[in-house]
C-alpha cells in the first residue's frame, strides 16, 4: 500500500492548492474564575492569555501550507481590526493574504471562546453572514476565473456565511467544466453545490443524516447507521468520493465501484480542540492531488486530525508532526507485553478481536478485511508471521517484504491497534495469551478447516470468517508480476538484446 513513508509524505509538498470559502478569525481567551459578579449570576474570568489564529477556510489553507503545499486563499474580510489581524496571522502560517478581498463596511467573521480552567464558558460570534454584495461578488468571480488554471486542487470550505452565493456556484460549475481539477468540498450545503462536480466531499455525521433525510441515531450506533448509505450520499452530492467523518468513531470513505473503507480515531483527551475537520479535509485533498490511493489518503487525513485534536484550540498539523504521528503508530510489541495491555482493556469492558497472517504485499483486500475485523469489536490485534515462519510455510522465495517493512506498513492503518510477530506455524500460543472474544480469518476458510477454531471456542471466544475481495491475493499479485517479468524477458531475447 505504501512504498516508503517518506516518499509518500514528500509527495504532498509543493502541490498548488486553491482554497475558497468563508474565512474567519479564531480567538481564545483563557483565564481563571474564582468569583461570581454581583450584578448577575455570571462568572468573573480574569484573563491571562489570548491566542488568535486563522479559522474556517483560512484554517484549511493554513493546514495545507503546514503540510508543504503552495497555497492561495480567496475569501472576503472586512476593513476592520479583525480582518487586519487575520491577514497578518495568515502570513505567519505561509499563506498569502494578497487574494483576500477587503470589503468596505463588512465585518470580518470572528469566533471568540472564553474559558477558565480549561473549560469553555461561552463563545462570542461576530461578523457579516449575509450574501456578498454584487460588486464584491463580481470581483470574486473574476479573480477565480483568472487564477483557476494554475492549481492542482481546489478546496471549497463553505460555512454558509454568505461567500458561496448562487452566482459563485455557477462560476465554479463553469470553471470545472472548462478546466477540470481535483475539487474537494467541505460544506454545510453540499446538495446545493452538487453541480460543481466534486472529486470528494467531507460531510460530518450531522450533515450526512440531513442530506439523507434520516433521524440522528442517539444510541451510539452511528457507524452502523451510515455504513449502508454510501451510494445514496454519492448520488445526492454528485461526488466521486465521500469521506464521512464520525468524530471519535473515525470515518467512512465511500467511493464508486469500491467497497467502503473505515478509519478509526485514536481517543484523545481534549476540551477545546476545534478545526480538526479543516485539518482532515486539507490533508485528504493534498493526498488525492498527489494521486495517493483513497484509503491511504483517508488514513493520512485521520492521522493528521489526531495530531490537532491533541492540541489546544484551532491548530495545524505540520508535515513533520504527521510523519511523527505515523511513526508513533507503530504498535508492535512482544506477546507478553500485549497480553498485559489486552488484559487491562478487557477489564475495562473492551471486546478483543484477533487475526493473523503474513501480509507480505498489502493490498486493498487486506485493508478491507482488517477494517471489517476491527468493526467486530473495540481493539484489533494482528499476529504477523516472521520471515523465518513465512519461509517455512511458503518456501525460500518468500517473504517479498521483510518483517520490519510489513509491520511498518500495517502500523499506518488506523484500524490496527496492536501488532505481534510470531514464529510458530499456527497462532495457538498467541490465542492462549490473548484469549480473544472474536478470532477472524479471511478467504475461503471454514471453521472445520481452521486448526485454531477449537482452542478459540474452548477459551470462550467466537470464530468469524470474512471473505477477501475477489481476485485480490498476495500469491496472485506475485504470480502476475512473475508473468509480466517473464514476458518482458522473452521480448528482450526475441529482439536480440542480451544485455
Amino acid at each position: 500500500m505504501i512504498e516508503g513513508l517518506s516518499n509518500l509524505l514528500g509527495s504532498l509538498s509543493g502541490r498548488r492548492i486553491l482554497v475558497i470559502g468563508d474565512v474567519m478569525l479564531d480567538e481564545y481567551l483563557e483565564g481563571t474564575c474564582n468569583r461570581v459578579c454581583h450584578e448577575a449570576p455570571a462568572p468573573i474570568v480574569e484573563l491571562n492569555s489570548r491566542v488568535v489564529g486563522p479559522g474556517g477556510a483560512a484554517n484549511v489553507a493554513a493546514n495545507a501550507a503546514a503540510l508543504g503545499a503552495d497555497v492561495t486563499l480567496v475569501g472576503v474580510i472586512g476593513d476592520d481590526l479583525e480582518g487586519e489581524e487575520l491577514a497578518c496571522r495568515l502570513e505567519v502560517t505561509g499563506v498569502s493574504a494578497n487574494y483576500l478581498i477587503r470589503q468596505a463596511g463588512r465585518q470580518t467573521l470572528a469566533k471568540r471562546r472564553v474559558s477558565a480552567g480549561g473549560q469553555i464558558l461561552c463563545r462570542l460570534d461576530q461578523g457579516d453572514t449575509t450574501a456578498l454584495p454584487e460588486g464584491a461578488e463580481a470581483k470574486f468571480v473574476r479573480r477565480l476565473g483568472a487564477i483557476w488554471p494554475g492549481f492542482d486542487t481546489i478546496i471549497i470550505s463553505d460555512y454558509a456565511y454568505g461567500m458561496i452565493t448562487p452566482n459563485v456556484i455557477a462560476a465554479l460549475v463553469d470553471l470545472q467544466q472548462r478546466s477540470p481539477r481535483v475539487v474537494v468540498g467541505d460544506s454545510k450545503r453540499l446538495a446545493a453545490l452538487r453541480e460543481i462536480g466534486f472529486t470528494a466531499v467531507k460531510p460530518n455525521y450531522g450533515q450526512a443524516v440531513r442530506l439523507l433525510g434520516l433521524e440522528p441515531d442517539l444510541d451510539e450506533s452511528r457507524p452502523e447507521q451510515v455504513a449502508k448509505y454510501g451510494l445514496p450520499l454519492l448520488e445526492v452530492t454528485g461526488a466521486q468520493i465521500i469521506a464521512l467523518t464520525l468524530d471519535r468513531e473515525g470515518a467512512f470513505v465511500f467511493e464508486r465501484d469500491r467497497p467502503p473503507h473505515r478509519t478509526f480515531a485514536q481517543p484523545r483527551p481534549h476540551c477545546q480542540a476545534s478545526g480538526a475537520g479543516d485539518t482532515y479535509v486539507a490533508t485528504f485533498a493534498l493526498a488525492l492531488a498527489a494521486r495517493v490511493d483513497t484509503p491511504v489518503a483517508a488514513e493520512l487525513a485521520a492521522a493528521a486530525a489526531s495530531v490537532v485534536v491533541a492540541k489546544h484550540g484551532t491548530a495545524c498539523c505540520t508535515l513533520e508532526e504527521l510523519r511523527g504521528q505515523l511513526a508513533g503508530q507503530i504498535k508492535v510489541a512482544d506477546r507478553e507485553i500485549v497480553a498485559r495491555r489486552i488484559a487491562e482493556k478487557r477489564a475495562e469492558g473492551c471486546r478483543i478481536v484477533l487475526t493473523n497472517g503474513c501480509f507480505d504485499i498489502l493490498h486493498r483486500g487486506h485493508i478491507q478485511f482488517l477494517a471489517r475485523a476491527k468493526a467486530l469489536g473495540d481493539l484489533l490485534l494482528v499476529g504477523v508471521n516472521t520471515d523465518v515462519g513465512i519461509r517455512r510455510l511458503k518456501g525460500p522465495q518468500r517473504p517479498i517484504n521483510t518483517l520490519e517493512d510489513r509491520l511498518h506498513v500495517l502500523s499506518a492503518l488506523g484500524c490496527v491497534d496492536y501488532l505481534v510477530p510470531f514464529d510458530e506455524n499456527t497462532p495457538h500460543e498467541l490465542i492462549r495469551a490473548i484469549r480473544p472474544h472474536i478470532f477472524v480469518k479471511g478467504g475461503d476458510y471454514t471453521r472445520e478447516r481452521l486448526p485454531e477454531a477449537r482452542l478459540v471456542e474452548e477459551l470462550g471466544g467466537e470464530v468469524r470468517i470474512l471473505p477477501f475481495l475477489a481476485d485480490r491475493s498476495t500469491t496472485g499479485l506475485i504470480e502476475r508480476i512473475r508473468r509480466a517479468n517473464h514476458a518482458e524477458s522473452s521480448a528482450v531475447t526475441t529482439n536480440g538484446d542480451h544485455r
